[in-house]
């Protein structure tokens, strides 16, 4: 192997692990109570979130309004992010991983589950990765009930579980 060859296959070493730490980030912004301030850095400036019915976000300002709103909704969550596959294409990147979450929302006090699929590209700005666009898909189940027993799989199909 060329020491070309050996430097390509760090970098891209490193670009994958700057990928995974950048969705833990994700994670810890979201569960430091939605902080709106933390999460446009991890955003390029034309950053797009979408969580289909949760709502839609683009740009700074946008991303800055949805997790206030998040924050005056949820009391508590617990982000957990795993099984990553990434694919890295020079400064561009496809991600995708699967996430359980379990949340509980300030005026109900109702508890849920989360399981959804994250679907993101990424891109990388000033040698630091950041999202461009991440796509949510998933589904809740109140803590109490959980999901359905006779066929949980389901509510996977019915919630595009396995994205676009």
């Amino acid at each position: 192997m060329s020491k070309r060859e050996l430097e390509e296959r760090i970098t891209y070493l490193e670009d994958v692990e700057a990928i995974k730490q950048l969705m833990a980030e994700y994670c810890d912004i979201a569960d430091e109570d939605h902080n709106a301030d933390r999460i446009v850095g991890i955003f390029t400036e034309d950053g797009v979130w979408d969580g289909g019915e949760d709502g839609v976000a683009r740009g700074h300002d946008e991303l800055r309004a949805l997790f206030d709103r998040f924050r005056a909704e949820i009391s508590f969550s617990q982000h957990n992010v795993f099984n990553h596959r990434i694919r890295v294409d020079g400064n561009t990147a496809h991600h995708d991983c699967n996430f359980f979450g379990a949340f509980t929302f300030r005026e109900s006090n109702a508890r849920c589950w989360l399981l959804a699929r994250s679907v993101d590209l990424c891109v990388k700005v000033d040698g630091q990765w950041k999202l461009k666009h991440h796509k949510g898909y998933g589904m809740a189940y109140p803590f109490e009930e959980g999901w359905p027993l006779d066929d949980p799989a389901e509510g996977f199909a019915n919630q595009q579980w396995r994205g676009p």
